[in-house]
Order: C-alpha cells, then sequence, then structure tokens
C-alpha cells in the first residue's frame, strides 16, 4: 500500500479546518441595523483619515522634491 503524500494530506486538512469556520460563519446571526451604523461610521472615519493622511503625504512630497535640489 503506497504512502499518502504529507502535502496532499495537509491540503485536506486546511480545506477542513476553512469548512469548518465556514460552518461556524454561516450559523451566525446576521448583523443588526446598529452594526450596519457602526460599520457606517467607521467607514467615514477611515474615509476622513484617509483623506488627512493623503494631504500630509502630498506635503511630504513638496517639501521632499523642495529639498532634494539643493
Amino acid at each position: 500500500m503506497p504512502m499518502a503524500d504529507p502535502r496532499a494530506l495537509d491540503a485536506i486538512s486546511r480545506i477542513e479546518r476553512a469548512l469548518a469556520r465556514i460552518e461556524t460563519a454561516a450559523q451566525r446571526p446576521a448583523p443588526s441595523a446598529t452594526e450596519s451604523d457602526d460599520y457606517l461610521s467607521l467607514r467615514d472615519s477611515h474615509d476622513r483619515l484617509r483623506e488627512r493622511v493623503s494631504g500630509a503625504l502630498a506635503q511630504l512630497d513638496g517639501l521632499i522634491e523642495r529639498g532634494g535640489g539643493s
């Protein structure tokens, strides 16, 4: 009887663990309206932070360009 390929056994093990996680997630209740509001608030905060970081990076780029020529 040939030995099983360890990589194949490892792949099967990972698939079984992934299926267990999927089954667990499928049994969770749907998010409530409050969670949706929390998500929207978080998304808005993230967007504002992204804008601030983009502005700061643009300022840094300008400083580097002006300082790079000296």
